[in-house]
């Protein structure tokens, strides 16, 4: 029997007395063959959400069953490629056919013309299971590809084709499992973007995601397979962070889903990225970059499909060995997707008018993040950076909320301190990490005992900073005694010395730990000789008037990164100009 739409309400269609449908499975919706997912099933109807423009569609046409879910092409040539939310290639299509997607645009994801100079690592009679490593060739010049055997091709070799150069769908290693089925290896594989690609065992985080970046990297950490949420309003840095990340983070690679984002502020990011240099490498940050692009305005079923697809991509790089990240901006749209879309379906809304299912949906994208051993017996990790835009800057709105719930690094930024220039605009009394008790041992080992100790005295003159601050707006700072006065001097020496950070200075856009640490000492050495000094009955103005303060805060700009021997020389003034004073 012919499947035809029954009824059409924006991205949903429904079809009546379909009996050849399943749950998640692709649908080609109507004559143009629109990509579509059935999201319900009853017996009188199933319901497809379609991840394109249904502008055109009339009842009556036919829908066609794949016998499917949706899925993700994955091979070599995803790196250094752009891609729209249902993983079709938009440099393809720009040349193909114009600067718009048209209606049902049936484009593949990888270019199968394209040959790439293969080396096969499996020989005869080798056992080869789901996951293991059977062939490998340079993707880009910084990333091998290592081609991962698909679900259901295991068993022993029995062919096994030349090193050299093949195309896609080339098949280039033969296994023949226990029944005595030969299954064919090519150089593609497909996977369900809903379902997590699976791995030998999680194993315990240890290891930090190092950024460059003080107020992350110092205060409110991440670990290689964890997961942060940087919630804030418009105009507050969400994306100017992930830019900072992606470009300095020490990820192998990096996923960018940009989700129901503006459309010029998409195209800004996609231009930068094609022109920003790799600090590693020297190289195209390209290089290892995979970009999902999906607008406001492309059609708003298909920004939930865009966080599936980038997970998935990151997933199957994190099976080869490598640790990616994956940065989602902004997780918001793509929940305003979701309620639409039920919406549509009539559920019954939850908060906000948001689906009731809304923190499980997000708790699923959330714990796809993790340090694996992979099914080959590598390490990968997959770390989520999901931006959260929450309207008027409410963080207690639904999105925030749940998204708290599931993530360890909670980076809040903050409309204030954006609009002072002061980047990377994180309040340091609102934002946390749980990681910090999980790193504490490769802190110790591979920078110094220190390092956490430091962080601890800073967080407690940040936090007796912000109250004597409450303190001084109600009656002035002239009442204070001059041990909480050189507190609040410490504190503005930290947040303007330590914390603001200048993207755009060579020596300031990143800096190593090691230098992260040596600043935390000057500063909590000048703190301590400044409050020996008080105690001993002398005036703090005495020695706030001698710069000192002012030049510890420079000291971010005047010490090279290559030349941390000049630190040395902070203590030493400190120490000469207090022996002066008295």
């Amino acid at each position: 029997m012919k499947n035809t739409i029954y009824s059409i309400n924006g991205p949903v269609v429904t079809v009546k007395n379909a009996t050849d449908f399943s749950m998640l499975e692709m649908a080609y919706v109507g004559n143009d063959k629109l990509l579509g997912e059935v999201i319900s099933i009853s017996q009188a109807l199933t319901t497809i959400q379609v991840y394109e423009s249904t502008t055109g569609l009339v009842v009556g046409e036919p829908v066609f069953s794949t016998g499917e879910p949706i899925s993700a092409m994955l091979g070599p040539g995803l790196l250094k490629n752009i891609f729209d939310g249902i993983e079709r290639p938009l440099k393809t299509i720009a040349e193909n056919e114009g600067i718009y997607i048209p209606i049902g645009s049936d484009v593949e994801s990888l270019d199968r013309n394209l040959k790439w100079d293969v080396k096969i690592t499996a020989k005869k009679d080798d056992l080869l299971r789901f996951g293991a490593i059977y062939a490998t060739t340079q993707e880009t010049e910084t990333i091998e590809h290592r081609f991962l055997v698909p679900k259901g091709a295991d068993g022993r070799v029995v062919w096994v084709a030349k090193n050299g150069k093949y195309k896609l769908f080339d098949v280039i290693v033969k296994t023949e499992d226990s029944k005595g089925e030969t299954h064919e290896l090519t150089l593609v594989q497909k996977w369900p973007i809903k379902t997590p690609r699976p791995v030998s065992k999680r194993i315990p985080i240890s290891v930090p995601l190092i950024s460059g970046q003080r107020i992350i990297d110092t205060l409110f950490p991440i670990a290689k397979g964890g997961a942060a949420a940087v919630p804030g309003g418009f105009g507050t840095g969400k994306t100017m962070m992930q830019h900072q990340f992606a470009k300095w983070s020490d990820a192998d690679l990096i996923v960018y889903v940009g989700c129901g984002e503006r459309g010029n502020e998409m195209t800004q990011v996609l231009e930068e990225f094609g022109e920003l240099i790799d600090p590693r490498t020297n190289k195209l940050l390209m290089e290892r970059t995979v970009l999902i692009a999906n607008t406001s305005n492309m059609p708003v079923a298909a920004r939930e499909a865009s966080i599936y697809t980038g997970v998935t991509i990151a997933e199957y790089y994190r099976d080869m060995g490598y640790s990616v990240a994956v940065m989602a901006d902004s997780t918001s749209r793509w929940a305003e997707a979701l309620r639409e879309i039920s919406g549509r379906l009539e559920e019954m809304p939850a908060e906000e008018g948001f689906p009731a299912y809304l923190p499980s949906r997000i708790s699923q994208f959330y714990e796809r993040a993790g340090h694996m051993q992979t099914l080959s017996g590598n390490e990968g990790s997959v770390t989520i950076i999901g931006a959260v835009s929450p309207q008027g800057g409410d963080f207690s709105e639904p999105v925030t909320q749940n998204t708290k719930r599931f993530v360890r690094s909670f980076w809040a930024l903050d409309k204030q301190l954006a609009y002072q220039r002061h980047y990377a605009a994180i309040n340091w009394n609102t934002s946390y990490s749980d990681y910090v008790l999980d790193l504490t041992k490769w802190y110790d080992k591979n920078v110094s005992p220190r390092f956490l100790t430091n962080r601890q005295e800073i967080m407690g003159i940040l936090s007796e900073e912000n109250k004597l601050l409450e303190i001084v707006k109600l009656i002035g700072s002239d009442i204070l005694p001059d041990d909480q006065k050189l507190v609040i001097e410490v504190g503005k020496v930290i947040r303007l010395g330590f914390l603001q950070q200048n993207a755009f200075h060579k020596d300031d856009t990143y800096v190593s730990l090691e230098k992260q640490l040596r600043m935390m000492d000057v500063i909590l050495y000048l703190h301590q000789k400044a409050k020996k000094f008080i105690e001993e009955g002398h005036s703090l103005n005495v020695l706030i008037e001698t710069g000192i303060f002012d030049q510890v805060i420079k000291m971010k700009y005047d010490v090279p990164n290559d030349k941390l021997d000049q630190f040395d020389q902070y203590s030493k003034t400190i120490d000469r100009l207090i022996k002066r004073l008295k």
